[in-house]
């Protein structure tokens, strides 16, 4: 399955990532074949240089505003600054099987997984082809 993404909102993550020394996070807009929006949020991990933890505020107001017609929330996106962008066994420890798209940004550029229970990757993740519009 393929994800439509614009190159627009890639590059802004990309920049968005390659702009701090700690792995950066937010929120994936669209739906199952699209992202259409992306939300940078505070991470809150205790060691924001080794991992990532979206802040619950951010998460539960938009689960808030897709339920009341908003868009809807089809995933995350986070970076591995000093590591490549596929997913780390603790990215796999901390995702639900629930389908959601994670876009990692690292060493050589962006890659699309979607977590899944039994995945390839750590037996949760399938890595989708996110093609560019």
């Amino acid at each position: 399955m393929e994800v439509a993404i614009s190159s627009a909102l890639l590059a802004r993550i990309r920049a968005e990532a390659a702009s701090s020394r700690d792995e950066i996070c937010g929120l994936l807009f669209g739906a199952l074949d699209r992202i259409d929006a992306a939300e940078p949020c505070r991470n809150v991990a205790a060691d924001p240089r080794r991992r990532f933890e979206i802040e619950s505020v951010a998460l539960l107001a938009a689960h808030r505003a897709a339920r009341a017609g908003g868009p809807r929330l089809v995933g995350c996106y986070h970076s591995h600054p000093s590591g490549d962008a596929i997913p780390s066994a603790r990215d796999a420890a901390d995702a639900e099987p629930n389908g959601w798209l994670w876009l990692i940004v690292g060493a050589g550029g962006a890659r699309l997984f979607r977590t899944v229970q039994g995945g390839a990757l750590h037996g949760r993740f399938d890595e989708v082809i996110a093609s560019q519009r």
